[in-house]
């Protein structure tokens, strides 16, 4: 094969001077024809130009060279002038003229020293061989930049300073008698000024920038202002040669004095010209410099509003991120920063946002805080734009944060704004750790290349779907992705809350509520990680099973154990079960109150009998017996006795059962495959599949275990569920209209054994599927599937149908909840949860905060309707959860919206968290998980963690989030420590904490009505006033007055009361016969389970059912994640478990993950895993 780089000589370098002059000779001898296609650029005027001009690297070194001449002439000029003697009056004689050397006298010039001057041969010389080359480069310039008009390059001021500069020592070469005569070379110190400009715009030629901009401006003034004061100090100079024969000290000295308008007076001009130049400089000064100062502040106020430049220099000497974001809000902006600062080692970071648009007053104001405007640098530019990313220095950053804008009316359109940005920043730093956020789930596959991506819908839904079947689980990974705080103290110092959420502060710590202090204090625990051989809380469990070592670390340390990964696997297993050992080179991730490097430790010996006294019971407030200390540097742990206390605990004599076993069994060291059991404690998950429920037997329904054969998107994580074996037709999707397979048009028909979840939509989009895989997945056991019910605004198109159609128990309605109707049809009265998806459309409005309005109001009405529906409702701002069961003159709302105000003075990121929708789970906010994105650059593991516990990932090994229901007769576990033994002995279940529900202690509210006539007028007056109270939830005081606690039996009442009238005061007859005629109005909750039951009768529904959803129970409910081993359980507790993979136990299941895979798997063990 011909090698054709030999056979294709080079090509010749074509710009370099010789070539411009002598051609291309070396072709000729070239039997070839070169062919050259330009125009008009053979000619040897055209090549000048190319190099003098046109080309930017030959012009610039020109332009300096030509700036080095200027500069050398007046270097000359200075040196002349030191070497010169006005008193020899040199010059005079050779033209026959009388040299006067008397001394100056009022009224006469002399104007010989003036006109001539001492200049040696030698600088003579070189003046006129700088003067020769200055305009031999002038009238090139001038020829190659002739365009027809030939007075417009002569009369240019350039042109003309050269000409009086040259022209007059090139005629001294042929009149030597002239040799000594003056010549004003300081006039060139303006042509170096316009090299100077010249050469710097030759320089950023091809890079247009604002800074450069800056730059040239700047330059430009300092250099005007130098030419100024040099012209001045020459001119006064060589004037008062006739006069006071100042130095050019002296010059520079009066200059600076009457410039800077000081003027002493000590030094001044004698003569008229000098005088006249004076006032001259001083006009042109006066006209010229604030010319030049607009300029400049014009260009300072642009590159105030595109926010400059991060320099090399500091990028190269301190480390800096990039958030790149279409529009920058004051709440994303603070989140961002909060979150990203909480970090210690992070405090010296920078953080560069590039934003197209230009900054608002709210963030202007915000970056000029003295904490933020150190470290914070706003760039408005695009991410598209190479040049923007320079200015960024995106190439020497430390990772690249690329956040979509969530309040567009189109998120798709977000979304490849999104996708753009991360391929330009990927195109111009390939080394840039990328994380990225994404909008829609079907937009993530174009940025698989990115080192972390969190998609909003598919975590949006499948935390609104862990909350049907996990409560309040979107407020438990909430808690977990934010960063806390603490700060030094002793150990009782811990049950104080403080902290960025505020979860370790003192203001919680004061409130009267108990649960407030529960609830503040364990939201303080965090996800970590550590090595195993180099820690203290697992390195003495190396070569042990997970779940001794979870359960010691836990009893010994209060850390909860969680997960693993291996050396060699990339993969994190969360509660991989008994059966994995612990191996040396693990990565161990815990939940903690603090990371083992800030921690401490301290061995105390203690008796076991005055531990075990102190460890009894005192009330919910009990605390563990493990010394924690939340600090910012260190974390003091008080080691305890390792033995297990399970084996000496008896059960209660009333709550034993015949079949329990007495104590709780050890758990053991190394796995024993006959005493694990996979089962779930309190329902039957190990059913036996191949026998299914009679109803299925008779519906014909049999469900079962595999991968869904249809994905509605590209990039979905497979995941094994429950699915038909043939799909269900389209039409039968439909829930409210029949077909000719069913006849059923209401929810209420089908007869389903299950309570619904109901999700109310906009529209169907690709991350609802995210909503459904959860509550199918393979883990769930089949008789407590529920059925779902998608309430969508919008008809689904056929893509979504297809990936829906084949889960058991599906259907979507069209319609919406501000219908009644369409409430009532979907089944709202049978339905366990209702999940109101924030619509898109509503997401853009004029005031941001006005997005959630329509979602707020609907859902109000939904409360008021049906009082005890479990309401799980996303809204766009997270400051909106204050409205949600709004009360106007509840006095306990009132007094969580103080506390909320406290919180959020003192720069909490969770202020809002004591709020009871949110502590119950009951209300959720994508842009809360923003955090999640913004953690992963300090834990890169956080996103993946996450994606497991909520089922959007599944890794085989790897366990799952679910939970469970402690019942009356769990009670004899007692506290949280023995259930953890009773869990890891017996099913492997790591536990990681505890949703509690309490009672509200009321005082009067229309729901209790149980007290005497005589009793309710004498405990009047006291009641009102315990309603104001703090510890008063629901009830208000105007409730009191406006709705009497007379709503049942209300005629009996009244004609008791005016029986009673008589035998009272004529101020109490006069309250009696107010609440007499309130007997007669009907309430307001009255009046609206009329209308309801009257719509369901119009709808030929059955209101049977509504009156016990519209009994109202005054209740609060919040999370403990990793109590204290000592925590009391109490009934109705929901503790949330990490269960171990069932597939795990199953032989030869990993590879092939059958159908029937549980069908051996604990199926007579059903008595032994209860509690």
């Amino acid at each position: 094969m011909v090698d054709l780089d030999s056979e294709v000589p080079p090509l010749p370098p074509r710009y370099r001077f010789r070539d411009l002059l002598l051609g291309d000779q070396g072709w000729q001898s070239d039997d070839r024809v070169q062919v050259e296609f330009y125009m008009n650029e053979n000619t040897f005027k055209e090549r000048l130009k190319l190099f003098f001009i046109k080309n930017q690297r030959s012009s610039l070194r020109i332009r300096l060279f030509n700036f080095s001449l200027k500069l050398l002439s007046c270097f000359l000029y200075i040196v002349r002038v030191l070497l010169d003697d006005p008193t020899q009056g040199l010059g005079c004689k050779e033209l026959n003229r009388s040299c006067s050397n008397q001394n100056y006298t009022p009224g006469t010039i002399d104007w010989s020293p003036i006109i001539w001057v001492n200049r040696s041969l030698p600088l003579w010389g070189l003046q006129v061989s700088v003067a020769v080359i200055s305009l031999f480069e002038t009238l090139l310039l001038s020829y190659l930049s002739y365009k027809g008009n030939i007075w417009e390059q002569i009369l240019r001021i350039p042109f003309l300073l050269e000409i009086i500069n040259a022209v007059p020592f090139i005629i001294t070469i042929f009149w030597p008698v002239l040799r000594n005569l003056f010549i004003p070379v300081f006039l060139n110190c303006w042509l170096a000024k316009h090299a100077l400009e010249n050469m710097i715009n030759d320089l950023h030629r091809a890079i247009q920038r604002t800074q450069s901009a800056m730059f040239n401006q700047v330059l430009i003034l300092i250099s005007t202002l130098l030419c100024l004061i040099f012209t001045c100090i020459c001119g006064i100079q060589h004037l008062e040669r006739a006069g006071n024969r100042l130095t050019l000290f002296d010059s520079l000295y009066f200059c600076i004095v009457t410039f800077s308008t000081v003027g002493f007076g000590d030094v001044t001009p004698k003569i008229w010209p000098s005088k006249l130049l004076v006032v001259i400089m001083i006009c042109v000064a006066l006209v010229v410099l604030p010319i030049q100062f607009e300029q400049l502040a014009y260009l300072w106020m642009e590159r105030q509003k595109s926010g400059g430049n991060y320099s090399r220099y500091r990028a190269q000497t301190e480390k800096h991120v990039v958030l790149c974001v279409s529009s920058l809000k004051i709440d994303l902006l603070m989140d961002f920063l909060n979150e990203f600062y909480a970090h210690p080692r992070l405090q010296d970071y920078y953080v560069v946002i590039l934003c197209p648009t230009e900054m608002d007053a709210q963030v202007r104001r915000v970056l000029q805080i003295p904490m933020w405007s150190q470290r914070v640098i706003y760039l408005q530019g695009s991410a598209l734009k190479d040049q923007d990313l320079l200015r960024a220095k995106m190439d020497n950053a430390e990772a690249c944060f690329i956040l979509s804008s969530r309040c567009e009316v189109d998120r798709t359109a977000a979304d490849h704004q999104t996708i753009l940005r991360a391929w330009a920043v990927k195109d111009f730093a390939p080394n840039c750790p990328l994380y990225v956020q994404i909008l829609k789930p079907e937009n993530k596959f174009h940025i698989k290349f990115a080192d972390h991506v969190v998609c909003e819908e598919e975590f949006k839904y499948a935390m609104l779907a862990l909350n049907c079947i996990c409560p309040a689980t979107s407020t438990l990974i909430t808690l977990l992705v934010h960063t806390s705080r603490g700060h030094t103290a002793p150990w009782e110092a811990f049950r104080q809350l403080t902290g960025t959420k505020q979860t370790l502060n003192r203001e919680s710590q004061q409130s009267p509520e108990q649960w407030q202090k529960m609830y503040g204090r364990c939201s303080g625990n965090e996800v970590y990680h550590i090595n195993l051989e180099e820690s203290t809380f697992f390195a003495e469990y190396e070569g042990k099973s997970f779940t001794y070592a979870s359960f010691h670390a836990h009893k010994k340390f209060g850390v909860c154990l969680i997960g693993v990964r291996k050396e060699d696997n990339k993969n994190i297993l969360l509660n991989p079960g008994p059966r994995y050992i612990m191996s040396s080179t693990d990565i161990c991730f815990y939940i903690n109150i603090t990371k083992e490097e800030n921690s401490a430790f301290k061995k105390q010996e203690k008796h076991r009998k005055n531990h075990e006294s102190k460890l009894s019971y005192h009330g919910a407030s009990r605390l563990p017996v493990h010394s924690i200390i939340a600090s910012m540097g260190t974390v003091a742990i008080d080691l305890q006795d390792s033995g297990c206390r399970g084996a000496s605990l008896a059960l209660p004599a009333q709550g034993g059962k015949e079949g329990r076993r007495p104590s709780i069994a050890p758990v053991l060291e190394l796995a024993d495959s006959s005493s694990l059991h996979t089962c779930d404690l309190l329902s039957d998950q190990s059913e036996d599949e191949a026998t299914p429920p009679d109803g299925e037997v008779s519906a014909g329904l049999e469900y079962a275990k595999g991968y869904p054969p249809y994905s509605p998107y590209i990039g979905s994580s497979p995941t094994f569920c429950h699915l038909l074996h043939e799909k269900v037709p389209f039409c039968c999707l439909r829930l409210d209209k029949g077909c000719q397979h069913n006849y059923h048009e209401d929810a209420k028909a089908y007869g389903f054994k299950n309570k619904l979840i109901i999700v109310a939509a906009e529209t169907a989009g690709n991350g609802l599927y995210n909503f459904i895989v959860p509550l199918r997945a393979y883990y769930r056991p089949k008789k407590e599937l529920n059925p779902i019910v998608l309430l969508l605004d919008n008809p689904p198109d056929m893509h979504f149908l297809d990936a829906i159609c084949w889960f058991p128990m599906v259907y979507y309605m069209v319609g919406s909840i501000d219908n009644l109707d369409d409430l009532l049809r979907c089944g709202v009265t049978f339905a366990a949860n209702m999940v109101v998806v924030d619509k898109e459309s509503t997401m853009s409005a004029e005031e941001d905060y006005m997005a959630d309005a329509k979602t707020i109001v609907n859902v109000q009405t939904l409360f008021r309707l049906f009082s005890s529906l479990s309401i799980i409702t996303e809204l766009t701002h997270p400051a909106n959860m204050r409205f949600m069961q709004f009360r106007a003159k509840d006095c306990y709302s009132l007094a969580l919206s103080k506390l909320e105000k406290k919180e959020r003075e003192k720069g909490s990121n969770l202020a809002f968290m004591f709020r009871l929708p949110f502590a119950a789970g009951r209300v959720f906010s994508i842009s809360m998980l923003d955090t999640l994105l913004y953690q992963s650059f300090v834990k890169d593991y956080m996103i993946s963690i996450t994606r497991l516990l909520l089922g959007l990932d599944t890794t085989p090994g790897s366990g799952f989030l679910c939970s469970m229901k402690i019942t009356e007769e769990d009670l004899w576990i007692r506290t949280y420590a023995r259930l953890y033994q009773k869990l890891c002995s017996s099913t492997g279940d790591i536990p990681i904490g505890v949703y509690r529900t309490e009672s509200q202690k009321l005082t009067t509210s229309e729901s209790q009505i149980s007290i005497s006539v005589e009793e309710w007028e004498d405990t009047k007056d006291t009641k009102e006033q315990l309603g104001c109270r703090g510890n008063h939830r629901n009830s208000t005081c105007s409730e009191q007055s406006e709705h009497p606690l007379l709503r049942r039996k209300s005629m009996q009442w009244a004609r008791r009361l005016s029986r009673r009238a008589p035998r009272h005061s004529a101020k109490t007859a006069e309250k009696i016969n107010q609440q007499r005629m309130n007997l007669y109005r009907r309430s307001e909750r009255q009046e609206l389970a009329e209308l309801v039951k009257n719509r369901m009768k119009h709808l030929g529904l059955s209101p049977a059912g509504y009156d016990e959803m519209n009994d109202h129970q005054n209740t609060l409910s919040y999370i403990l994640i990793n109590p204290s081993p000592d925590t009391r359980l109490e009934l109705n507790d929901i503790v949330y478990l990490i269960r171990p993979d069932p597939l795990t136990y199953v032989p030869n299941a990993g590879p092939s993950r059958k159908d029937s895979f549980c069908n051996t798997v604990g199926q007579d063990t059903r008595e032994e895993t209860q509690l």
